[in-house]
């Protein structure tokens, strides 16, 4: 299983500040992405998920010059959310230098047409990303059809292209629900956030989970980047 480290981007920066010498008063506190991401690739992220918080708001990627500096300091696989609602947004995302890109369920559940579209333009580094709790599907406003089991929706993406999956909202309970979807689909199934410990990591791997995204537990130092990634080799 593999660790990506997130971090928000709003207005440029880093919304959170990474100060990895908070607890003796060492180093020196950033909030520059570029630099918050090479200190997550030194130690040992494969790749870097970026979560475009203005992007999301304004229905389309805005922190394209953040985005561009990150891909300039790391030689690594980007993976934008936030903002990337269709195929021309992917488009954008891949232009500013991002190599993967995670597209909000209600972006692909309305129209067919967008979700084909999207699926030729980003290939297998297309994700959709959902809210894995019972309620959220139950409280989404289905306008075209009966609404579905999360086993089936899932199951339908698939069949359209979908090759990837990121289910927000899992948490302790969710640990069996994600094996389930693991072993039975032929996609990567991976959790974002929600995890506080490196055991947490090591039961989602033995479920079967391709991948965990963490974001604030590594800018408050509740989880070690280095020690999570070589937890889960």
């Amino acid at each position: 299983m593999y660790v990506l480290p997130s971090i928000d981007l709003q207005k440029g920066r880093s919304r959170l500040v990474w100060w990895p010498g908070a607890a003796t008063g060492s180093g020196t506190p950033t909030d520059r992405p570029a630099a918050v991401a090479q200190a997550f690739v030194a130690q040992g992220a494969p790749a870097v998920h970026l979560v475009d918080l203005d992007g999301a708001a304004q229905g389309t990627p805005a922190n394209l010059e953040a985005i561009g500096a990150i891909a300039k300091a790391v030689v690594k696989p980007l993976q934008l959310a936030g903002g990337v609602d269709g195929p021309d947004q992917i488009r954008t995302a891949f232009a500013a230098g991002a190599t993967r890109v995670v597209m909000p369920l209600w972006a692909v559940v309305e129209d067919e047409a967008v979700l084909a579209e999207s699926v030729d333009v980003a290939g297998d580094w297309l994700a959709v990303g959902m809210d894995a709790r019972p309620e959220s599907l139950r409280d989404y406003p289905w306008r075209h059809r009966p609404r579905p089991e999360l086993d089936t929706l899932v199951g339908e993406l698939q069949a359209a292209g979908v090759q990837r999956f990121v289910f927000s909202h899992v948490g302790d309970d969710g640990v069996e629900l994600m094996g389930r979807l693991a072993q039975g689909l032929d996609a990567e199934v991976v959790v974002a956030g929600g995890v506080n410990s490196i055991e947490g990591l090591r039961q989602l791997r033995d479920a079967g989970v391709a991948g965990v995204i963490l974001g604030e537990v590594l800018f408050t130092g509740a989880i070690d980047l280095g020690q999570a990634v070589e937890a889960v080799r």
